[in-house]
């Protein structure tokens, strides 16, 4: 069996649905395939940073996922006995907030929407097995089905084990880390509103709240002790918890499975080459980064819109080309490269629990609440709407070797680090 369209896409998460909605909406055929039939339960990132509530918006679908999420602008951190704050608020726009949503949410209000469009399809339960003679080769077992695919374009957003990668013989480098994490959801205290960091006691806690109540933990453990903790008992999950947040007494206490509770193991790489001919990657077939800074989804996000901007103008210009890829490529690796090394070094500010690193840290946070050019610098970086590298007389005033500038930026001054059109689709200029 055998099927045309203009864009395939392989994998249907976050990053290949945004894909496909935004292809679909510039009326290209997209066919997006995807191997679950059903949501899955595996956690997923939640976290959506402002640059995707832009791109959300420009989608039509902002208002629907903002209804079903929890949105917030301000995350505390706990160092300590010593309380630091850092605010999106410190971002001019109407992007100055992060949301928190079920991962599986939001991809059904992607799909949702999508499935609108006559040029969409969509097919669940098949797996892409790879390429030959250029098409791509579909499997779909509970059918019994074996589809053979020819497209103008194929996008692999089929995740970390991507075919399309290899396919393009693009090589990855790969960071590991010396510690997991622990993750799950239950329910939260209304009080807990904001996105919260806490380190004690060589001991690491992350809170971020999601709509109905809801809250989305990690915890840190060293690498290789998970079978200790699960030996422990579900008792001694909740004790760690209550001792870095004793308001969560009588809700993180309602897990009574560690079945609830799921390992996640960091690691952070990406791909020499984003594409080859007809081929690109995107989302994490392209790159993955540690969890610390809440980048992954959002990284593919921005991946998709730049690649749906990019066939859009293919499309609606009639100047198809494989050799037009390389804009994308050229605009969104360096800025993945950018972002990984983000949030590698925010992976290494709690990799190690020894004093002289706990202090560095801690004096890392004091500066930057106190100093506004870094405190819009951190969060312009994590949010995605623009970049402003640190410059040496930033990283004396963190380390406290000077002290912390008190003059702001002006809101003009500020927006001149924002990407501009021409930063997002510079082929267009």
């Amino acid at each position: 069996m055998s099927s045309n369209t203009e864009v395939a896409v392989v994998g249907g998460g976050i990053g290949g649905l945004t894909l496909g909605l935004k292809l679909a909406r510039s009326k290209i055929d997209v066919l997006v395939i995807e191997k679950l039939e059903a949501p899955s339960s595996i956690y997923k990132g939640e976290l959506l940073q402002p640059k995707s509530m832009q791109i959300f918006e420009r989608l039509d679908v902002l208002n629907e996922i903002r209804g079903n999420g929890f949105s917030f602008s301000r995350i505390g951190f706990e160092e300590g006995e010593n309380e630091f704050s850092m605010d999106y608020s410190i971002l001019p726009g109407d992007y100055d907030y992060a949301v928190m949503i079920e991962h599986e949410k939001l991809k059904g209000i992607l799909l949702k929407q999508a499935l609108q469009y006559p040029n969409f399809q969509y097919l669940s339960g098949a797996i892409g097995k790879g390429y030959c003679d250029g098409r791509l080769i579909v499997e779909r077992k509970e059918l019994n089905e074996r589809l053979s695919v020819k497209a103008d374009f194929y996008v692999g957003a089929e995740g970390r084990n991507s075919i399309t990668r290899k396919e393009m013989n693009s090589k990855i480098k790969k960071i590991e880390y010396n510690h997991h994490f622990l993750t799950v959801t239950f329910p939260r205290p209304q009080s807990l509103d904001e996105g919260k960091i806490i380190s004690k006691d060589k001991r690491f806690l992350g809170l971020f709240p999601l709509p109905e109540s809801k809250v989305r933990s990690v915890y840190l453990i060293p690498e290789g002790t998970y079978k200790e903790y699960l030996a422990k008992g579900i008792d001694h999950f909740h004790q760690n918890y209550l001792e870095l947040f004793p308001e969560l007494e009588g809700f993180v206490t309602r897990l009574n499975d560690w079945k609830d509770i799921q390992l996640m193991i960091p690691t952070a790489f990406y791909a020499d080459k984003y594409v080859n001919g007809r081929l690109a990657i995107l989302g994490d077939a392209a790159h993955t980064v540690h969890p610390m800074a809440g980048e992954g989804m959002n990284m593919a996000i921005q991946d998709a819109d730049v690649l749906g901007e990019l066939f859009a103008g293919m499309y609606a210009t009639g100047r198809i080309s494989s050799s037009r890829l390389k804009w994308y490529e050229k605009v969104r690796k360096l800025r993945a490269q950018k972002m990984i090394s983000l949030s590698h070094l925010s992976a290494l500010a709690y990799s190690y629990s020894n004093r002289f690193i706990t202090g560095i840290r801690r004096k890392g946070l004091k500066q930057i609440e106190r100093d506004k050019k870094l405190q819009f610098k951190q969060m312009l970086n994590v949010s995605g709407l623009g970049y402003w590298s640190e410059s040496v007389l930033d990283r004396f005033v963190q380390a406290g070797l000077l002290p912390a500038r008190k003059r702001g930026l002006s809101t003009d001054a500020k927006r001149n680090y924002f990407y501009t059109e021409k930063d997002d689709y510079p082929w267009k200029c």
